[in-house]
């Protein structure tokens, strides 16, 4: 299946990522995508501070870390001014267990990824990020994009290992699977605009800057 063609040449991402062969591979991705400017940091501490200085477009995030973790590095995002808290925030695992995912989305994650990262299935995330921008929803304990619409994570472009969720699938708000039609459309390159080219590090930068509208 076709790739939705995006430009993401002026897309700002960051990769927060302790293992710095992992850091690595994520980064030759991003340029082979067209990505020019990547931020490297080694655990979320870091990761803070680049937030606040460098202002990425997007977070890539390993979610077992020493010092901050990717769990209370979102959170802290989160919780920082705007435009920062409205940050996608694509979390990477080798942990995809269902009370995992669970997690991760009441964390405010944007994505969620499982290890070993394929080149198609990062793009498909990033492009999800673009495509599709959730609405974000506060409440007293929670502030994030909407979890009624949060997706599954993908393992190779076709199964999320030890869940058997296949793509085009998502875990709704109790946590039960349902089938988006927009995340399906965005697998197959039909979501977004008439012209989704265009939709790239601008696109990100308005939901950012906006929260695509908070609920």
């Amino acid at each position: 299946m076709p790739l939705p063609p995006l430009d993401l040449s002026e897309l700002r991402v960051l990769i927060v990522e302790d293992n710095p062969y992992m850091r690595q591979i994520l980064r030759m991705m991003l340029t082979g995508y067209g990505v020019r400017s990547v931020f490297e940091a080694e655990d979320g501490a870091e990761a803070l501070e680049l937030v606040a200085s460098s202002a990425p477009d997007l977070v890539l995030t390993d979610w077992l870390m020493p010092i901050v973790n990717g769990a209370e590095l979102t959170r802290m995002i989160r919780q920082m001014p705007a435009p920062a808290c409205f940050l996608p925030i694509i979390a990477i695992t080798a942990h995809t267990e269902k009370r995992r995912i669970l997690s991760a989305r009441d964390s405010g994650i944007t994505e969620v990824m499982c290890k070993p990262v394929s080149a198609r299935g990062l793009y498909l995330r990033i492009a999800n990020c673009i495509l599709n921008p959730r609405d974000f929803v506060r409440s007293p304990s929670f502030f994030g994009p909407d979890r009624r619409r949060f997706q599954a994570p993908l393992h190779n472009g076709t199964e999320r290992r030890g869940t058997g969720i296949a793509d085009g699938y998502t875990l709704d708000e109790t946590g039960e699977l349902s089938q988006s039609q927009e995340n399906a459309a965005v697998a197959t390159g039909r979501a977004g605009a008439s012209d989704p080219s265009r939709r790239g590090a601008a696109a990100v930068r308005q939901v950012r800057t906006s929260g695509q509208g908070t609920v």
